[in-house]
């Protein structure tokens, strides 16, 4: 029977020959660490701010409900109440509709500026790391034909 040859020590010599730069996968990682929290920060900073929009427009809303649902001399008062609650409810839906919309303007604008200063830094860390690959593959060769004469 054949024997099959083993390829150990072939693989080892061979990926010792290939140095790998675990540093640079742990600078992503930590990059990447860094704006998960920013984007993340952004997001709870909006989450909070609706909330209170939320919050104040419905206490608004039920303030403006108890003085609509408060008995009436006239049956025209109550048409004037109900008319007046309406009327108060177009424009806070108005107000409060334009501050979500700054709210979603703000996060737009601040996602915007996190994702082009990472798309810098990692445009910066993928050259550096390329750089470092290209100098250490062709010290690698190098050795390699050398030691091979």
């Amino acid at each position: 029977m054949a024997k099959t040859q083993d390829f150990t020590a072939i693989f080892k010599d061979m990926t010792g020959a290939f140095p790998v730069d675990t540093k640079a996968m742990e600078d992503a990682f930590k990059n990447q660490t860094v704006l998960a929290e920013k984007m993340s920060a952004v997001a709870l900073d909006a989450a909070g701010k609706s909330a209170e929009i939320s919050s104040k427009w419905t206490m608004d809303t039920i303030a403006k409900m108890g003085a609509m649902s408060k008995a009436k001399a006239e049956p025209a008062d109550y048409a004037k109440a109900i008319t007046d609650f309406a009327s108060a409810q177009a424009e806070a839906a108005a107000e409060h509709m334009s501050a979500f919309a700054e709210i979603a303007k703000k996060v737009q604008t601040q996602t915007m500026e996190l994702v082009l200063a990472a798309g810098k830094d990692m445009s910066e860390d993928m050259t550096k790391a390329a750089k470092k690959a290209t100098d250490d593959m062709t010290a690698a060769a190098k050795k390699a034909t050398t030691a091979a004469k």
